[in-house]
């Protein structure tokens, strides 16, 4: 689901009637930048891959140029998703989850990282897998919604006025590895709700993987409910948003393809049978694991960029049934990665969204303006000598709050 942090970014043109011709504003820098969730993998003295300190990559524009950073945290192996925080009034900083070992960790600015949750899950993996903030209680804190790898814990982190932090578990499955997490209001009641997307140990062979989408609600305490129940298919990537606009969430799942077959984005409204749904768009391709919604012609209504494995990048527009096929424009088909990290975001404040993208199999992170009604893609930040690894989620920040 969106949500926003701080202002966001101008690079804002303006006619200057001084003399017969026009002249440009000066460029300025721009407040946000971008976090990417780094693997980072070396070849071992055999030739296989050896897990690096995780690493969070940060990219920042100047008002004349991007700039890249990396920071390493030899805690864990791998981030998983780094997003912009502030727990309590006056704490903002960057979050970061881990894996192996699997930590919360707040980066601000001077201060050395501060460990929020730590945990050994007891499984061959142990990893904060994803995690979202939203006023889960109905407080006003902002509390988080995690979920890890690989017995299936679904739990909510809660910042308190001593300045610790309260964990509950809402979930345990032994075996079980819960890949995606999003917040939402499907039933348009005024209280959120968390939906997880639970399923066995990854396999890549093609074979049949069963798994499902999870529903549980903090505030009231109502534990595990299926609302979506993918058969032998699974999914590791959902997104809760209101896309058609008409006030109430609804729920995406990108259901990954058993060998032969293809991925299938299907929407899943309140009180949608779990083993129904409407197919909205199928992508030839196996994996599909990132969904991100914007507005990308500054209309008013929401589109969503689909981010496939090899397929490349996919524009999904509803129509006057959104519950009906969406129109399906390739923004790019060159684009891919593993998970093929993607984001809508409008960083320049021009009320149009942009799409940030890390193409991981070219190692470079690009962005798309719609001009005309197409996609203008300009590449960021190439890596010198590529990217050994993933990039496992791309999001904004304010760079008043990097570390």
């Amino acid at each position: 689901m969106r949500r926003a942090f701080g202002g966001l970014v101008l690079i804002s043109t303006a006619a200057l009637l001084a003399g017969c011709a026009p002249a440009k504003e000066p460029a300025k820098p721009l407040p946000n930048g971008l976090l990417l969730a780094l693997a980072v993998l070396e070849k071992g003295p055999d030739g296989k891959p050896v897990p690096q300190p995780a690493q969070l990559g940060i990219l920042t524009n100047d008002g004349q140029a991007w700039s890249y950073r990396a920071i390493s945290d030899p805690d864990s192996n791998v981030f998983h998703k780094a997003m912009a925080y502030e727990p309590r009034p006056g704490e903002a900083g960057v979050l970061t989850a881990g894996g192996t070992r699997a930590i919360l960790k707040l980066w601000r600015k001077g201060q050395p990282p501060a460990v929020i949750w730590e945990k050994s899950f007891g499984g061959k993996f142990s990893r904060m897998r994803e995690i979202e903030v939203a006023d889960l209680y109905g407080d006003g804190s902002a509390a988080l919604a995690v979920v890890t790898h690989d017995q299936g814990v679904v739990a909510t982190v809660r910042p308190l006025a001593d300045g610790g932090y309260q964990v509950t578990e809402l979930d345990q499955q032994p075996d079980t590895f819960v890949h995606e997490v999003e917040v939402g209001d499907l039933d348009a009641d005024g209280t959120l709700e968390v939906y997880a997307t639970p399923s066995p140990p990854n396999k890549l062979d093609g074979t049949p993987q069963p798994g499902s989408v999870t529903r549980y609600v903090p505030a009231t305490g109502e534990g595990r409910t299926v609302v979506a129940e993918l058969g032998d298919r699974h999914a590791k990537e959902i997104l809760v948003e209101d896309v058609d606009g008409d006030g109430t969430d609804e729920l995406y799942v990108s259901i990954e393809a058993v060998s032969g077959g293809r991925v299938a984005i299907t929407r899943f409204d309140a009180g949608t049978d779990p083993s129904g749904g409407a197919v909205i768009a199928t992508l030839d391709d196996k994996l599909c694991r990132f969904l991100t919604a914007g507005d990308v012609d500054g209309d008013g209504k929401l589109e969503l960029v689909a981010a496939a494995h090899k397929s490349g990048l996919w524009l999904l527009r509803p129509g006057a049934d959104p519950r009906a096929e969406w129109k399906k424009i390739s923004i790019d088909a060159n684009s891919s990665g593993f998970e093929h990290a993607a984001i809508l975001a409008d960083l320049d404040e021009n009320g149009i969204d942009e799409l940030y993208v890390a193409n991981d199999d070219d190692g470079e992170v690009n962005r798309y303006l719609w001009v005309d009604g197409e996609p203008l893609k300009e590449t960021l930040y190439k890596y010198p000598a590529g990217l050994s690894g993933f990039t496992w989620n791309i999001t904004t920040a304010p760079v008043a709050v990097l570390p």
